[in-house]
């Protein structure tokens, strides 16, 4: 089932899919699960908080917090670009583009880059936030930038992915790929691994290109286009992707999720589940909110259920993220939903402003960024209980 709030575009056209109706009756929809009581046992603690700009009215933006250890960088739909502290959380500098921004900010390179609904892409000086260089490329990008060694990745919703200049965004290489008539709304930012950029397609496809020249050099099949309709063909690899060491995990829609060997494509395992925000991941586990809503904690190893919460169904969970010793889920409400990594059991719960939260929270250093479609971010830390003072040596007995 696709949320109320996910998108499909048809051509030019886009169409607002509200829970099933678009197959029966409206009035026989099941509701959204409503929120259990539970024993609160995680510490959690908000560190401190933040108003980025304007709300994005419910566009499913892909606007997310990042860091580099010494600054944490916002961006939000009215194109304001902020950089803070990252301990105390005071702003450091703001910069107000005359732009409306539909993903980012992408770091490295000592860059802060964002791309627009109309193809802008502009890239800031990390230390102070002076634009360095703005380009235009033909379509949105939904994508969060990829900034690299050798360029800055951007991968709009026409389905081509280019390589721009770090020095002043001038194109060195574009590849595309052919889209079919229906699509989700959304794109799996790119990530890269070594010297090579993975990113999914939504034709269903995983592609491997090298970063210096975009040539191919593997591609697999993650959701297999299946059925008569365009609806029931839909198989977008829209969702996050993950790395762990050498091993990529990747999903589709109405497809699968799948392990993959990062320098040949080959698939170490796979599994029949559907998603459209993707997997996060720690050392020993993948985490996915299925399409429906329901919460599956997956072995790395070889993909085998660990558990399964269906506390969320239908609240549109974000894609899972791992933070410290549970998996952090926002939802369309605000709410940010924290489940035990070993059991699934919840452990916490707060609200981020009081719009939707589509973007998957961010772990940076210690702290979870969360950043709401209100334009709101709150910054949370897990208070570690107190050692006890060492006892005082015991002194030695004198001969």
């Amino acid at each position: 089932m696709i949320g109320f709030r996910h998108y499909l575009a048809l051509g030019m056209t886009v169409l607002v899919l509200s829970g099933c109706s678009l197959f029966g009756n409206k009035d026989e929809e099941l509701p959204p699960a409503e929120l259990v009581k539970f024993k609160q046992t995680l510490d959690l603690k908000k560190a401190w908080s933040a108003k980025l700009g304007k709300g994005s009215e419910q566009l499913r933006l892909s606007l997310t917090p990042a860091g580099d250890g010494t600054r944490i960088y916002a961006a939000s739909q009215d194109g304001v670009v902020s950089a803070f502290d990252p301990e105390k959380g005071k702003r450091q500098w703001r910069n107000e583009l005359d732009v409306s921004l539909s993903a980012g900010p992408g770091i490295g390179e000592n860059l802060v880059v964002v791309a627009g609904h109309d193809g802008d892409v502009v890239a800031l000086n990390a230390a102070d936030g002076i634009e360095k260089w703005r380009v235009k490329v033909a379509g949105e990008s939904l994508a969060i930038p990829l900034v690299t060694t050798d360029g800055v990745v951007i991968y709009t919703i026409d389905g081509r992915l280019r390589m721009l200049s770090l020095f002043d965004g001038r194109e060195r290489w574009s590849v595309e790929q052919d889209l079919p008539l229906l699509t989700l709304r959304g794109a799996a930012s790119p990530i890269v691994v070594g010297k090579t950029i993975m990113v999914g397609y939504d034709n269903g496809r995983l592609i491997a290109l090298d970063q210096e020249t975009g040539n191919t050099e593997w591609e697999a099949m993650m959701s297999p286009p299946s059925g008569r309709s365009d609806l029931e063909r839909l198989a977008d690899v829209d969702g996050r992707l993950q790395a762990v060491g050498q091993d990529i995990y990747a999903s589709g829609y109405q497809g699968r999720i799948a392990s993959l060997a990062a320098e040949s494509g080959q698939i170490l395992w796979a599994r029949e589940i559907s998603t459209y925000v993707g997997v996060g991941a720690d050392w020993n586990n993948i985490y996915v909110s299925g399409d429906g809503g329901e919460l599956i904690a997956l072995l790395r190893r070889n993909g085998s259920d660990v558990w399964r919460s269906d506390l969320l169904l239908r609240r549109e969970p974000t894609a899972p993220t791992s933070f410290d010793l549970t998996v952090a889920v926002g939802d369309f409400d605000g709410y940010v939903h924290f489940f035990s990594n070993v059991d699934g059991r919840p452990v916490a719960r707060v609200r981020v402003g009081k719009g939707p939260i589509s973007g998957a929270p961010v772990v940076i250093g210690d702290r979870l960024y969360v950043q709401s479609e209100s334009g709101a971010m709150d910054v949370f830390f897990v208070k570690q209980p107190k050692r006890e003072d060492a006892a005082p040596p015991i002194a030695e007995e004198a001969a």
